[in-house]
């Protein structure tokens, strides 16, 4: 049922995850688990600004994440194989707030730096996913790419289309995801149905 690919599975012995949300967070444990020597979250802003859960941030740390706040990637650095072997950072420091309400993070001249690593993971930001909306014609969408879908049935503008969750939300919690589900799944039966 599924295609198959020749994806490497890779194992990073000195990895960086790049972020410092929730996901970030997942990410840099299980990097951990899957026997890391290291685990780095580099984080653009001070712990302050971290949008992850405190227990996130908490558990990563007992469980032996380093985190590098107040630093940015400037550039990823490669061998001759094509791999990561080292990230270069600059520090930061926090100026004025920017349209989140965090404030902004400013370059330090002169402050650069070198990781070494052998995998980044990106987990910075969260958004539609552009392929689903570009290719599927009839779908209305908010300014933010998110699909539009009435609140009470999880119907799209496209005739016999569904939708729920973060696509439809933004970055939410698996409980909203569910309930959108559950709504939009009494819609489908009644549609399928009743013909509505």
């Amino acid at each position: 049922l599924f295609p198959e690919y020749d994806t490497p599975i890779i194992r990073g012995k000195n990895v960086i995850t790049l972020g410092a949300g929730n996901v970030a967070m997942d990410s840099a444990r299980t990097a951990l688990r899957l026997d890391a020597e290291s685990s780095r979250i580099v984080y653009r802003r001070s712990r302050t600004e971290v949008p992850a859960r405190a227990a996130e941030v908490h558990h990563a740390e007992q469980e032996g994440v380093e985190f590098f706040f107040l630093a940015a990637p400037t550039k990823f650095r490669g061998n001759e194989k094509g791999r990561v072997v080292g990230m270069q950072c600059l520090k930061m420091e926090l100026g004025e707030p920017d349209d989140s309400g965090r404030r902004r993070p400013v370059a330090m001249e002169g402050s650069e730096f070198e990781l070494e690593c052998d995998l980044v993971i990106v987990a910075v930001g969260t958004g539609p996913n552009p392929v689903l909306t570009q290719s599927t014609e009839g779908l209305a969408l908010n300014k933010w790419g998110y699909i539009q879908v009435d609140e009470k049935t999880g119907k799209t503008a496209k005739k016999g289309v569904w939708a729920g969750g973060d696509i439809v939300t933004g970055s939410a919690t698996v409980i909203l995801a569910m309930g959108a589900g559950r709504i939009a799944a009494n819609s489908i039966h009644d549609y399928l149905s009743l013909g509505w």
